[in-house]
């Protein structure tokens, strides 16, 4: 009984230390902070807000999608995505960060108040 808990720990920690890979790239960070804060958005309005391309943020998203981070939508031809419930207590302390302290930087409040100023009806192009 004992070497099935351990094994099921070690599973877990492999499952965090992925997480937490994902989540190193600064880019995916700020995804993930703003999506905490900002619930389900448009890939448009995230570009946008982060300043970025949108080829590059559907590339991080899509990573953190196969990383099981984000959900997406698709409204026509936009993807909406969002953080995913929190599937274990560790996921929950993170998106409590991202949402309570991450959002705080001034950069980061920064891209904050553009992706909350912005929407697909004011995209140019």
């Amino acid at each position: 009984m004992r070497r099935d808990t351990d094994t099921k720990q070690r599973l877990a920690l492999v499952d965090e230390a992925a997480l937490l890979r994902v989540l190193a790239d600064p880019t995916r960070l700020r995804l993930a902070v703003a999506l905490s804060r900002n619930g389900e958005t448009c890939v448009c309005i995230l570009a946008e807000g982060l300043a970025e391309p949108e080829y590059k943020i559907s590339r991080h998203l899509a990573v953190m999608r196969s990383a099981g981070l984000v959900e997406a939508r698709r409204a026509g031809t936009w993807m909406h995505y969002q953080l995913v419930r929190p599937r274990n207590h560790m996921e929950k302390c993170l998106w409590s960060c991202f949402r309570d302290y991450l959002s705080a930087d001034k950069s980061m409040a920064a891209t904050l108040r553009r992706v909350k100023k912005m929407s697909c009806g004011e995209r140019k192009g």
